[in-house]
Protein backbone atom coordinates (compact mmCIF):
# COMPACT_ATOMS: atom_id res chain seq x y z
CA UNK A 1 0.00 0.00 0.00
CA UNK A 2 2.01 3.90 -0.74
CA UNK A 3 2.37 6.28 1.84
CA UNK A 4 -0.93 8.23 2.24
CA UNK A 5 1.24 10.87 4.01
CA UNK A 6 2.90 12.31 1.00
CA UNK A 7 6.29 11.33 -0.60
CA UNK A 8 9.77 11.15 1.19
CA UNK A 9 8.64 8.62 4.61
CA UNK A 10 11.43 6.87 4.30
CA UNK A 11 14.25 6.82 7.39
CA UNK A 12 18.26 7.47 6.01
CA UNK A 13 20.70 8.02 8.75
CA UNK A 14 24.49 8.56 7.29
CA UNK A 15 27.24 8.19 10.02
CA UNK A 16 24.98 8.77 12.60
CA UNK A 17 26.73 8.20 16.41
CA UNK A 18 26.52 9.01 19.77
CA UNK A 19 29.26 8.99 22.42
CA UNK A 20 28.50 9.96 26.37
CA UNK A 21 32.08 10.72 27.16
CA UNK A 22 34.56 7.76 26.47
CA UNK A 23 31.32 5.69 26.48
CA UNK A 24 30.45 4.45 22.56
CA UNK A 25 26.47 4.08 22.72
CA UNK A 26 25.96 4.20 18.68
CA UNK A 27 29.05 3.61 16.24
CA UNK A 28 28.71 5.61 12.52
CA UNK A 29 26.38 3.78 10.99
CA UNK A 30 24.70 4.14 7.68
CA UNK A 31 21.02 3.07 7.57
CA UNK A 32 18.20 3.63 5.27
CA UNK A 33 14.52 2.82 6.04
CA UNK A 34 12.16 2.30 3.09
CA UNK A 35 9.33 4.01 2.64
CA UNK A 36 5.80 2.48 3.82
CA UNK A 37 8.02 -0.45 5.22
CA UNK A 38 7.83 -2.03 8.32
CA UNK A 39 11.50 -2.10 10.51
CA UNK A 40 12.86 -3.36 13.12
CA UNK A 41 16.18 -2.30 15.53
CA UNK A 42 16.76 -5.60 17.07
CA UNK A 43 18.55 -6.35 19.71
CA UNK A 44 20.13 -7.09 23.47
CA UNK A 45 19.41 -4.14 26.12
CA UNK A 46 22.48 -1.64 25.80
CA UNK A 47 23.23 -2.50 22.36
CA UNK A 48 22.65 1.14 20.80
CA UNK A 49 18.69 0.43 19.28
CA UNK A 50 16.92 3.06 21.42
CA UNK A 51 19.71 5.49 21.17
CA UNK A 52 19.34 4.54 17.37
CA UNK A 53 15.71 5.26 17.57
CA UNK A 54 15.90 8.76 20.05
CA UNK A 55 18.51 10.19 17.84
CA UNK A 56 15.11 9.64 14.66
CA UNK A 57 12.88 10.97 17.26
CA UNK A 58 14.86 14.10 18.32
CA UNK A 59 15.12 13.13 21.60
CA UNK A 60 18.55 12.20 21.60
CA UNK A 61 21.68 14.67 19.83
CA UNK A 62 23.93 12.65 17.42
CA UNK A 63 27.47 13.16 18.58
CA UNK A 64 28.09 12.57 14.63
CA UNK A 65 26.14 12.13 11.25
CA UNK A 66 22.96 13.03 9.86
CA UNK A 67 19.00 11.93 10.24
CA UNK A 68 17.28 12.28 6.70
CA UNK A 69 13.31 12.19 6.93
CA UNK A 70 12.67 11.97 3.03
CA UNK A 71 14.74 14.63 1.33
CA UNK A 72 14.32 16.86 4.54
CA UNK A 73 17.82 16.41 7.33
CA UNK A 74 16.02 17.05 10.68
CA UNK A 75 19.03 16.85 12.53
CA UNK A 76 18.93 20.25 14.04
CA UNK A 77 15.43 20.21 14.35
CA UNK A 78 13.76 19.80 17.58
CA UNK A 79 11.11 16.45 18.44
CA UNK A 80 7.81 18.32 18.12
CA UNK A 81 8.69 19.94 14.40
CA UNK A 82 10.03 16.68 13.11
CA UNK A 83 6.93 14.70 10.91
CA UNK A 84 7.68 11.31 13.04
CA UNK A 85 5.66 10.30 16.76
CA UNK A 86 6.70 7.63 19.00
CA UNK A 87 4.80 4.89 20.41
CA UNK A 88 6.53 4.08 24.27
CA UNK A 89 6.13 1.15 26.22
CA UNK A 90 4.43 2.82 28.87
CA UNK A 91 1.61 4.54 26.52
CA UNK A 92 1.99 8.15 28.44
CA UNK A 93 -1.95 8.28 28.03
CA UNK A 94 -3.64 11.04 29.71
CA UNK A 95 -5.25 9.48 32.43
CA UNK A 96 -8.14 12.29 33.40
CA UNK A 97 -9.06 11.99 29.53
CA UNK A 98 -11.50 9.46 27.75
CA UNK A 99 -9.99 7.57 24.81
CA UNK A 100 -11.62 9.62 22.20
CA UNK A 101 -10.03 12.67 23.74
CA UNK A 102 -6.52 11.27 24.09
CA UNK A 103 -6.66 10.22 20.49
CA UNK A 104 -8.26 13.82 19.42
CA UNK A 105 -5.47 15.70 21.43
CA UNK A 106 -3.06 16.18 19.19
CA UNK A 107 -5.45 17.65 16.65
CA UNK A 108 -6.94 19.79 19.23
CA UNK A 109 -3.38 21.08 20.30
CA UNK A 110 -3.04 22.35 16.55
CA UNK A 111 -6.29 24.15 16.98
CA UNK A 112 -8.61 21.78 15.08
CA UNK A 113 -12.05 22.50 16.07
CA UNK A 114 -13.84 19.40 13.88
CA UNK A 115 -12.17 16.20 14.98
CA UNK A 116 -14.93 13.86 15.47
CA UNK A 117 -14.90 11.92 11.72
CA UNK A 118 -10.67 11.76 12.23
CA UNK A 119 -11.04 10.22 15.61
CA UNK A 120 -14.00 8.09 14.62
CA UNK A 121 -12.05 6.83 11.73
CA UNK A 122 -8.79 6.36 13.82
CA UNK A 123 -10.83 4.48 16.62
CA UNK A 124 -11.97 1.99 14.28
CA UNK A 125 -8.86 1.31 12.69
CA UNK A 126 -7.07 0.52 15.66
CA UNK A 127 -11.09 -1.42 16.47
CA UNK A 128 -12.16 -0.03 19.50
CA UNK A 129 -15.01 2.21 18.28
CA UNK A 130 -17.21 1.10 20.95
CA UNK A 131 -14.70 2.26 23.93
CA UNK A 132 -14.21 5.87 23.03
CA UNK A 133 -15.86 6.69 26.33
CA UNK A 134 -14.04 5.07 28.46
CA UNK A 135 -11.12 6.03 30.57
CA UNK A 136 -7.91 4.41 30.05
CA UNK A 137 -7.91 2.84 33.01
CA UNK A 138 -11.12 0.66 32.36
CA UNK A 139 -9.02 -0.92 29.34
CA UNK A 140 -6.71 -3.50 28.91
CA UNK A 141 -3.07 -3.37 28.24
CA UNK A 142 -3.40 -4.43 24.63
CA UNK A 143 -6.17 -1.93 24.21
CA UNK A 144 -4.36 1.54 25.80
CA UNK A 145 -1.48 0.02 23.46
CA UNK A 146 -3.54 0.48 20.20
CA UNK A 147 -5.12 3.59 22.14
CA UNK A 148 -1.63 5.00 21.96
CA UNK A 149 -0.91 4.39 18.32
CA UNK A 150 -3.75 5.76 17.06
CA UNK A 151 -3.61 8.74 19.55
CA UNK A 152 0.07 8.96 17.32
CA UNK A 153 -1.32 8.06 14.24
CA UNK A 154 -4.25 10.76 13.65
CA UNK A 155 -1.33 13.36 13.60
CA UNK A 156 -0.14 11.68 10.07
CA UNK A 157 3.70 11.54 10.96
CA UNK A 158 6.01 10.14 7.87
CA UNK A 159 6.93 7.87 10.14
CA UNK A 160 5.79 6.21 13.35
CA UNK A 161 8.60 4.96 16.24
CA UNK A 162 7.62 2.29 18.55
CA UNK A 163 9.64 1.85 21.35
CA UNK A 164 9.28 -1.62 22.81
CA UNK A 165 5.58 -1.00 22.77
CA UNK A 166 4.77 -5.01 23.69
CA UNK A 167 7.13 -4.88 26.93
CA UNK A 168 4.64 -4.71 29.14
CA UNK A 169 2.17 -7.44 27.80
CA UNK A 170 1.92 -10.69 29.03
CA UNK A 171 2.76 -13.68 26.15
CA UNK A 172 -0.42 -13.99 24.63
CA UNK A 173 -1.61 -10.35 24.27
CA UNK A 174 1.87 -9.73 23.05
CA UNK A 175 1.60 -12.18 20.30
CA UNK A 176 -1.94 -11.40 19.38
CA UNK A 177 -0.54 -7.20 19.33
CA UNK A 178 2.08 -7.90 17.04
CA UNK A 179 -0.13 -9.29 14.48
CA UNK A 180 -2.36 -6.20 15.43
CA UNK A 181 -0.08 -3.70 14.94
CA UNK A 182 1.07 -5.31 11.50
CA UNK A 183 -2.30 -4.99 10.14
CA UNK A 184 -2.75 -1.32 11.42
CA UNK A 185 0.70 -0.73 9.55
CA UNK A 186 -0.22 -2.52 5.99
CA UNK A 187 -3.79 -0.89 6.65
CA UNK A 188 -2.33 2.67 6.54
CA UNK A 189 1.21 2.05 4.51
CA UNK A 190 3.31 4.50 6.99
CA UNK A 191 6.79 3.44 7.48
CA UNK A 192 7.12 2.19 11.30
CA UNK A 193 10.71 1.53 13.10
CA UNK A 194 10.34 -0.90 15.97
CA UNK A 195 13.07 -1.23 18.86
CA UNK A 196 12.52 -4.48 20.16
CA UNK A 197 14.73 -6.77 22.17
CA UNK A 198 12.54 -9.94 21.13
CA UNK A 199 13.48 -11.95 18.53
CA UNK A 200 9.94 -13.40 17.74
CA UNK A 201 8.48 -9.95 17.65
CA UNK A 202 10.86 -8.75 15.23
CA UNK A 203 10.70 -12.09 12.97
CA UNK A 204 6.93 -11.69 13.28
CA UNK A 205 6.01 -8.03 12.47
CA UNK A 206 9.03 -6.62 10.20
CA UNK A 207 9.66 -6.49 7.06
CA UNK A 208 13.14 -5.63 7.47
CA UNK A 209 15.46 -6.41 10.70
CA UNK A 210 18.32 -4.68 11.80
CA UNK A 211 20.25 -6.63 14.24
CA UNK A 212 22.49 -4.51 16.58
CA UNK A 213 25.33 -5.29 18.64
CA UNK A 214 27.76 -3.41 20.67
CA UNK A 215 26.31 0.31 18.94
CA UNK A 216 26.96 -1.31 15.40
CA UNK A 217 24.41 -2.97 13.14
CA UNK A 218 25.78 -6.65 12.52
CA UNK A 219 23.44 -7.36 9.85
CA UNK A 220 20.28 -6.40 7.90
CA UNK A 221 18.00 -7.96 5.96
CA UNK A 222 14.65 -9.91 5.69
CA UNK A 223 13.63 -12.43 8.78
CA UNK A 224 14.23 -15.59 6.65
CA UNK A 225 17.58 -14.23 5.25
CA UNK A 226 18.70 -13.32 8.68
CA UNK A 227 17.56 -16.76 9.76
CA UNK A 228 18.94 -19.04 6.87
CA UNK A 229 21.75 -16.95 6.42
CA UNK A 230 23.49 -15.73 9.56
CA UNK A 231 26.78 -13.99 8.37
CA UNK A 232 28.11 -14.00 12.07
CA UNK A 233 27.55 -16.35 15.20
CA UNK A 234 26.07 -13.74 17.06
CA UNK A 235 23.30 -13.25 14.60
CA UNK A 236 23.30 -17.15 14.25
CA UNK A 237 23.04 -17.65 18.06
CA UNK A 238 20.95 -14.80 18.68
CA UNK A 239 17.93 -15.53 16.55
CA UNK A 240 17.03 -18.77 17.44
CA UNK A 241 19.57 -21.72 18.22
CA UNK A 242 22.56 -22.82 16.00
CA UNK A 243 24.76 -26.03 16.58
CA UNK A 244 28.49 -25.22 15.36
CA UNK A 245 30.74 -27.94 14.16
CA UNK A 246 34.59 -26.96 13.39
CA UNK A 247 35.59 -28.53 10.35
CA UNK A 248 38.57 -28.18 7.82
CA UNK A 249 38.63 -27.34 3.87
CA UNK A 250 39.33 -30.48 2.33
CA UNK A 251 38.34 -30.28 -1.38
CA UNK A 252 35.87 -28.21 -3.56
CA UNK A 253 33.75 -29.81 -6.21
CA UNK A 254 31.38 -27.84 -8.46
CA UNK A 255 29.65 -25.19 -6.42
CA UNK A 256 30.34 -27.38 -3.14
CA UNK A 257 32.95 -27.00 -0.54
CA UNK A 258 33.75 -30.77 1.25
CA UNK A 259 35.09 -30.55 4.84
CA UNK A 260 36.51 -32.74 6.93
CA UNK A 261 35.22 -33.29 10.72
CA UNK A 262 36.13 -35.66 12.96
CA UNK A 263 36.87 -38.45 10.86
CA UNK A 264 34.00 -37.93 8.27
CA UNK A 265 32.94 -35.75 6.07
CA UNK A 266 30.70 -32.83 5.22
CA UNK A 267 29.47 -31.27 2.45
CA UNK A 268 28.32 -26.80 2.43
CA UNK A 269 27.46 -25.25 -0.62
CA UNK A 270 29.93 -22.66 -1.50
CA UNK A 271 27.38 -19.83 -1.63
CA UNK A 272 26.29 -20.35 1.94
CA UNK A 273 29.70 -19.81 3.13
CA UNK A 274 30.88 -16.16 4.39
CA UNK A 275 34.32 -17.35 5.29
CA UNK A 276 37.20 -17.24 3.62
CA UNK A 277 37.48 -21.59 2.52
CA UNK A 278 40.71 -22.06 1.08
CA UNK A 279 42.15 -25.62 1.38
CA UNK A 280 43.15 -26.56 4.49
CA UNK A 281 41.62 -23.65 5.82
CA UNK A 282 39.00 -23.85 8.96
CA UNK A 283 35.59 -22.92 9.16
CA UNK A 284 32.76 -23.02 11.37
CA UNK A 285 29.46 -25.26 10.06
CA UNK A 286 26.17 -24.11 11.20
CA UNK A 287 22.78 -25.64 11.07
CA UNK A 288 19.87 -25.44 12.62
CA UNK A 289 18.08 -28.14 15.01
CA UNK A 290 14.81 -28.42 13.28
CA UNK A 291 16.66 -28.96 9.94
CA UNK A 292 18.22 -31.98 11.71
CA UNK A 293 16.42 -35.79 11.37
CA UNK A 294 17.29 -38.39 14.13
CA UNK A 295 17.92 -41.78 13.53
CA UNK A 296 18.58 -44.78 15.58
CA UNK A 297 21.90 -46.40 14.88
CA UNK A 298 20.60 -49.78 13.99
CA UNK A 299 18.52 -48.14 10.78
CA UNK A 300 21.09 -46.08 9.78
CA UNK A 301 21.39 -47.91 6.36
CA UNK A 302 18.23 -46.05 5.62
CA UNK A 303 19.23 -42.91 5.41
CA UNK A 304 19.57 -41.80 2.10
CA UNK A 305 22.63 -40.73 0.08
CA UNK A 306 24.33 -37.36 -0.15
CA UNK A 307 22.85 -36.12 3.08
CA UNK A 308 25.55 -34.84 5.96
CA UNK A 309 25.92 -37.46 8.92
CA UNK A 310 27.21 -37.48 12.17
CA UNK A 311 26.91 -40.53 14.63
CA UNK A 312 26.19 -39.31 18.44
CA UNK A 313 24.48 -40.66 21.76
CA UNK A 314 21.70 -38.90 22.93
CA UNK A 315 22.25 -37.52 26.41
CA UNK A 316 19.14 -35.25 27.17
CA UNK A 317 15.79 -35.34 26.07
CA UNK A 318 12.83 -33.14 26.71
CA UNK A 319 9.33 -33.44 25.30
CA UNK A 320 7.77 -30.31 24.70
CA UNK A 321 4.05 -30.72 23.21
CA UNK A 322 4.93 -29.39 19.42
CA UNK A 323 8.33 -31.22 19.11
CA UNK A 324 10.44 -33.26 21.51
CA UNK A 325 14.44 -31.64 21.99
CA UNK A 326 17.34 -34.11 22.13
CA UNK A 327 20.85 -32.83 22.87
CA UNK A 328 23.19 -35.15 21.44
CA UNK A 329 26.98 -35.86 22.76
CA UNK A 330 29.08 -36.10 18.89
CA UNK A 331 32.48 -36.18 18.90
CA UNK A 332 32.33 -33.18 16.47
CA UNK A 333 30.32 -31.00 18.70
CA UNK A 334 29.46 -32.27 22.53
CA UNK A 335 25.68 -30.44 22.86
CA UNK A 336 24.34 -30.88 19.24
CA UNK A 337 20.63 -29.99 19.49
CA UNK A 338 18.09 -31.67 17.41
CA UNK A 339 14.49 -30.54 17.48
CA UNK A 340 12.09 -33.16 16.09
CA UNK A 341 8.47 -32.64 15.35
CA UNK A 342 6.39 -35.02 17.70
CA UNK A 343 4.36 -37.02 14.88
CA UNK A 344 6.27 -40.18 14.52
CA UNK A 345 7.91 -40.81 17.99
CA UNK A 346 10.54 -44.00 17.48
CA UNK A 347 10.52 -45.26 21.38
CA UNK A 348 14.37 -45.84 20.82
CA UNK A 349 15.18 -42.40 20.62
CA UNK A 350 15.54 -42.03 24.75
CA UNK A 351 18.98 -41.04 26.47
CA UNK A 352 22.05 -43.10 26.05
CA UNK A 353 20.81 -44.49 22.20
CA UNK A 354 23.30 -44.46 19.96
CA UNK A 355 22.12 -42.29 16.59
CA UNK A 356 22.89 -40.77 13.64
CA UNK A 357 22.65 -36.88 13.09
CA UNK A 358 21.09 -36.10 9.54
CA UNK A 359 20.55 -33.50 7.17
CA UNK A 360 20.04 -31.76 3.84
CA UNK A 361 23.64 -30.28 3.07
CA UNK A 362 21.67 -27.33 1.60
CA UNK A 363 20.46 -26.05 5.13
CA UNK A 364 24.30 -26.08 6.00
CA UNK A 365 25.85 -22.73 6.66
CA UNK A 366 29.70 -21.33 6.42
CA UNK A 367 31.47 -18.80 8.97
CA UNK A 368 35.06 -17.48 9.88
CA UNK A 369 36.14 -19.74 12.57
CA UNK A 370 37.58 -17.18 14.18
CA UNK A 371 34.69 -16.21 15.62
CA UNK A 372 33.38 -16.86 19.27
CA UNK A 373 31.10 -19.97 18.44
CA UNK A 374 28.96 -18.72 21.21
CA UNK A 375 28.56 -15.14 20.87
CA UNK A 376 24.66 -13.80 21.23
CA UNK A 377 24.16 -17.02 23.02
CA UNK A 378 24.02 -15.09 26.27
CA UNK A 379 22.05 -11.98 24.92
CA UNK A 380 19.19 -14.54 23.39
CA UNK A 381 16.34 -14.35 25.59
Amino acid sequence: MTNKTGPGGDVRLTGIAKTYGAFTAVHPLDLTVPQGSFFALLGASGCGKTTTLRMIAGLEEPSAGTVFLGDQDVTALPPYKRPVNTVFQSYALFPHLDIFENVAFGLRRRGLKSVKKQVEEMLELVQLGEQARKKPHQLSGGQQQRVAVARALINHPKVLLLDEPLGALDLKLRRQMQLELKRIQTEVGITFVHVTHDQEEAMTMADTVAVMNAGRVEQLGAPTDLYENPRTTFVANFLGTSNFIEAEVDAKTGEDIVLKAGGGKLVLPEARCSAPAGTGGKVLVGVRPEKISLTHADDAGEIPEGRNRITGRIADSSFIGVSTQYVVDSPVCPDFEVYAQNIDRDPRLVPGAEVVLHWNPAHTFGLDAAQDADAGVEEAV
